[in-house]
């Protein structure tokens, strides 16, 4: 997992609570924030958008993207990629509204296969990460573990208690555990990882 990051792009979903989520906020060397989630963070560096939820007092650091066919954290992640910022940690990016949550998590993919970002999106519960092809994953034994497949047609692992294979169905690759320190994941193509806080394992 990507820890010195380049920058955070916070959106303007649930503002994180836990530990780890605002640790790397505090630590960004660039903070760029989503339209309103300048509200939760006046510290950040900018705020892009179209403006129409940012708050007067913030509109100095306001960077005004109209168009319509991206939403705020593709227009935030332009914005970043523009400085040569391809770290990004993505924080802030569910809860609210569940359409906003799904959409926000795919884009994760998006932002790796088209841009190359090396981006983690972080939430209270745990972190996503967009991968392609052999990846060998760091976590703690009983950890659990979600695959979502996209359009691998070769996937298995090693190390989770139960073995991998190219779903159809994203339910179909949740709720995973790892068994060791690590696992290994083995694919032709692209997949979405999702690793829970080791707190959440019983819950």
């Amino acid at each position: 997992m990507e820890k010195n990051f380049d920058a955070v792009i916070l959106a303007n979903g649930d503002f994180p609570t836990h530990e780890i989520p605002l640790k790397v906020l505090h630590a960004a060397k660039h903070v760029v924030c989503c339209d309103g989630a300048i509200a939760d963070y006046p510290k950040a560096d900018v705020v892009i958008g179209d403006g129409d939820s940012v708050p007067q007092e913030y509109h100095d650091r306001l960077i005004q993207v109209d168009e319509q066919e991206d939403n705020d954290l593709t227009k935030a992640t332009r914005y970043c990629l523009a400085q040569g910022w391809r770290k990004i940690a993505y924080l802030g990016c569910t809860g609210k509204r569940e359409d906003h949550t799904l959409g926000n998590i795919s884009l994760l993919m998006r932002y790796f296969r088209e841009y190359h970002v090396r981006g983690v999106m972080y939430t209270d519960h745990g972190y996503f990460i967009a991968a392609q092809g052999d990846n060998t994953f760091d976590v703690q034994a009983g950890q659990q573990v979600s695959i979502f497949n996209f359009g691998c047609t070769e996937l298995s692992s090693e190390g989770l208690k139960w073995q991998c294979y190219p779903t159809t169905e994203w339910w179909q690759g949740t709720l995973n555990e790892a068994l060791g320190n690590s696992f290994t994941i083995h694919a032709n193509g692209y997949y979405l990882i999702f690793i829970s806080r080791k707190e959440y394992i019983c819950q």
